[in-house]
């Protein structure tokens, strides 16, 4: 009866269904926004399913923030699967804060979907002659309810932006065209982390290879590199695993690519 009840909770909580109006920030939260065509894509995606896209990342380029002192955050999806007949997800994933890991399942919802005015062809035009149909632009809502009595557990809600292109044979594939370009970033998950019985609300942003809306938290140029002042907050194991050869860096590599959902 309570997985029933939080199944209706979750569904009356997010908005199906393509819609021409965006979707609505969480509180201090935006997702910047990118020159795109606004048209009526219905017909083109309503029956598409677009889960792979949300687990093809590896966890260990999955960065992640809760908090003003930008504590690390790790976000696993474990699951992702299309309700039938709708443009809602059921996920299952779990969180990790330090050592404390929570499971968590929810709903993703899609809200719109845009196409780019303009394809870009990555990095010395690799994909010019590859016949990508166009570029798109997933946004809508998202909430997880993490498993109620586990230590420090809550619910995660917000928006999120996600980007794929079209093959020649209109398949639907994860947008890493400009993968090696300075600043390249995918699933930008934007949004609060509540706490159950309680008002204490944190901000949480994570996403693909870069952090949304992280302030200072990442001073790299070409890709995610941690702010020093940061690095007692669970970061310092990216660096020492990522920048330099240090004695270190080889535990730190494991500890980054480790399968800590398991």
């Amino acid at each position: 009866m309570k997985k029933l009840t939080l199944f209706f909770w979750l569904m009356v909580t997010v908005h199906c269904g393509f819609a021409q109006n965006n979707a609505k920030p969480a509180k201090g939260t935006t997702l910047p926004d990118i020159a795109t065509i606004k048209a009526n894509l219905d017909q083109q995606f309503t029956s598409r399913d677009f889960a792979k896209l949300w687990t093809k990342t590896t966890n260990d380029c999955i960065y992640g923030f809760i908090g003003d002192q930008y504590q690390r955050i790790r976000v696993k999806f474990i699951s992702v699967k299309k309700m039938p007949g709708t443009n809602i997800y059921t996920v299952a994933g779990k969180s990790m804060v330090k050592t404390n890991i929570c499971d968590f399942k929810g709903t993703i919802a899609i809200i719109n979907v845009s196409k780019l005015e303009n394809i870009s062809y990555g990095v010395d035009d690799r994909y010019k002659n590859k016949g990508i149909k166009g570029q798109f632009v997933i946004k809508g809502n998202y909430i997880f309810a993490e498993t109620k009595g586990q230590p420090h557990s809550g619910i995660f809600e917000g928006n999120f932006k996600t980007s794929f292109y079209l093959d020649r044979s209109n398949n639907i594939i994860y947008d890493d065209i400009d993968l090696d370009a300075d600043g390249y970033t995918n699933n930008e998950f934007t949004g609060n982390w509540k706490m159950y019985n309680s008002n204490f609300i944190q901000r949480c942003n994570w996403g693909d290879f870069r952090v949304p809306n992280c302030g200072d938290l990442d001073i790299g140029a070409g890709e995610f590199s941690p702010n020093n002042k940061y690095l007692k907050y669970g970061w310092q194991s990216v660096r020492d695993a990522y920048v330099g050869n240090k004695p270190n860096s080889k535990m730190a590599l494991k500890t980054e690519k480790g399968e800590w959902w398991k």
